[in-house]
């Protein structure tokens, strides 16, 4: 059977470590000695055992063991020990880790059909999903390469032998998320030329019908498609492609500030990809998702120097996790949910055109946002669609929205590796960010919450009332700001004037918890969670916003 092109490899279910179809066995375990007591491993302790009197380091690293062909037919058995697991600040993560080092250790070997088998343990019931995930991330290959190579593959076959009390789902679920990885990374990762605004929404496009809309008496052409590459002939999502120029300056004009200098480069202009997908049965929750998509980001006239424009093809990572978290959606097609995403998808490039600070620009909302610098570009982009959601949502069932970003770099030395989650109050209230984060720790993938304070807020009141209703910022960086990832999402819900009145820049602060009609708004500042260019990314806060929307649903 032919498999996704989507999937690292062919995925299959075994039912023995004796299988013949295998080239390699991989067992990560907590603990040698536990080894005797799981009966589809047991066969395996005393070699294990043997080989670790000769070298203790394989508690807690990957190694090639020798067995006897009686009992596995390749012989090669790969041991990953996860160390210790369960100290106070041990975490499932380990088991990732271990699988993703093995998987190493047997492509190095020479292995192309491995199996793999992670030994349970009590306090970690995802181990053996997270370890899988690990093991797939060294097989991945890149866009550029599958381009110039269609049948390049790391791996023939991957199989799983599940053990555990999740074994019945195990095998889908990885499916899913294999799929819903390759197409975060394949936007995520690939060049700022590969995947420039028009060429993501090429790669989202395949089964295409043309239509013409009108809205406010102007003429729009969009393509209403089965989500491209990585929903081909999906019935259950759709996107709408939205590539006049006119219509982005009309209905995004902050998004079409940041790609004005880009525009004079048609492969270069800037894309509205719209998302949308509804589950079985009545929709019980609506969730709008809006992703920071800037496949190249300069820092416009004030331009990125000495090396930091390095990486910057990764700045449309929140537009690759959200169009990632759709491929899980169409997967695992979870009931009583309808999601609508937006992806603002430009180039922040240097030129006689670029938008540059001093400007002040009218948003969607009618408020005049006053420019301070043009590398906090990413909360331009997303603040329009954002207000889009707004005005859809004060219609829609138990709506939440969400904006997903690699926004600051002070959020990177605020958390490191950890995604942030910020909430508005009735967000806060319902504690969708708080489930998210005991779902992220359960699968792997933990994220942190921030509070926002009023301070928050009025750093973004304009200098000048008269002028600007709201300023983007300030002229330093975020890592020389104080809270500096907390102020974009205060921008992102509201601003304040010179006397503490409220404004509006989504009009967010129209529906808080003092109002008759209540909207959560999450803010999700990713930082560089997906890891550093030009390493293969592990999908990050993916697995967290997927374990805690989708899986209870489905």
């Amino acid at each position: 059977m032919n498999k996704s092109p989507l999937l690292t490899t062919h995925l299959h279910r075994a039912l023995s470590i004796s299988d013949v179809a295998y080239d390699g066995v991989i067992v990560v375990s907590h603990s040698a000695a536990a080894l005797s007591s799981c009966p589809p491993l047991a066969q395996l302790s005393p070699a294990v055992e043997k080989y670790l009197e000769l070298n203790r380091t394989a508690n807690f690293s990957a190694c090639v063991i020798p067995v006897d062909k009686s009992l596995l037919p390749s012989g090669r058995l790969i041991y990953a020990g996860t160390g210790p697991v369960t100290r106070d600040y041990d975490d499932v993560r380990r088991f990732g880790h271990a699988a993703r080092e093995a998987l190493k250790l047997a492509l190095g070997a020479g292995v192309k059909s491995p199996l793999l088998v992670t030994l349970p343990h009590k306090n970690y019931p995802q181990a053996e999903l997270v370890a899988a995930l690990g093991a797939l991330q060294p097989a991945y290959i890149p866009l550029h390469v599958k381009d110039d190579e269609p049948n390049k593959q790391r791996l023939t076959s991957f199989g799983v032998l599940p053990i555990g009390d999740s074994a019945s789902r195990l095998l889908e679920t990885i499916e899913a998320m294999d799929e819903a990885f390759t197409v975060t990374r394949d936007i995520g990762e690939t060049g700022p030329e590969r995947m420039a605004p028009p060429r993501v929404a090429q790669y989202l496009e395949v089964c295409c019908n043309c239509s013409i809309k009108h809205r406010n008496n102007l003429k729009e052409f969009e393509l209403i498609v089965l989500l491209q590459t990585a929903f081909s002939g999906s019935a259950s999502v759709k996107v709408i492609v939205t590539k006049d120029q006119a219509v982005i300056e009309k209905e995004f004009p902050l998004m079409a500030a940041v790609n004005r200098c880009a525009n004079s480069i048609e492969r270069h202009q800037s894309r509205h990809i719209r998302l949308e997908y509804q589950g079985e049965g009545e929709v019980h929750a609506t969730y709008y998702l809006v992703g920071k998509g800037v496949t190249l980001d300069t820092g416009g006239c004030d331009l990125k120097v000495g090396g930091s424009m390095w990486g910057m093809c990764r700045d449309k990572y929140g537009a690759a996790v959200v169009a990632g978290f759709f491929k899980a959606l169409e997967k695992l097609q979870p009931k009583n949910i309808k999601v609508i995403g937006q992806l603002g998808v430009v180039r922040n490039s240097i030129g006689a055109n670029a938008y540059s600070c001093d400007e002040i620009i009218t948003s969607r909302s009618g408020k005049r946002i006053h420019i301070y610098n043009t590398d906090a570009e990413g909360r331009l982009v997303m603040l329009d669609p954002l207000t889009k959601a707004r005005e859809e949502a004060e219609n829609a069932v138990n709506p939440h929205l969400m904006t997903v970003a690699t926004l600051t770099g002070h959020e990177v030395l605020t958390y490191g590796y950890y995604a942030s989650f910020m909430d508005n109050g009735p967000a806060k209230r319902d504690g969708l960010s708080a489930k998210i984060q005991r779902a992220g720790d359960e699968y792997g993938q933990p994220v942190e919450i921030t509070r926002l304070h009023h301070e928050d807020f009025t750093f973004h009141a304009p200098d000048s009332a008269a002028s600007a209703d709201l300023r983007q910022g300030n002229t330093k960086p975020s890592v020389q700001t104080v809270r500096g990832h907390m102020g974009p999402a205060a921008f992102l819900i509201q601003e304040c004037d010179n006397n503490d009145n409220m404004l509006q820049g989504s009009r967010l602060d129209e529906h808080g918890l003092d109002s008759s009609l209540p909207i959560p708004f999450t803010h999700v500042d990713m930082g560089s969670c997906e890891g550093e260019h030009p390493h293969t990314s592990y999908p990050n806060p993916l697995v967290a916003l997927v374990a805690g929307i989708v899986l209870p649903r489905v």
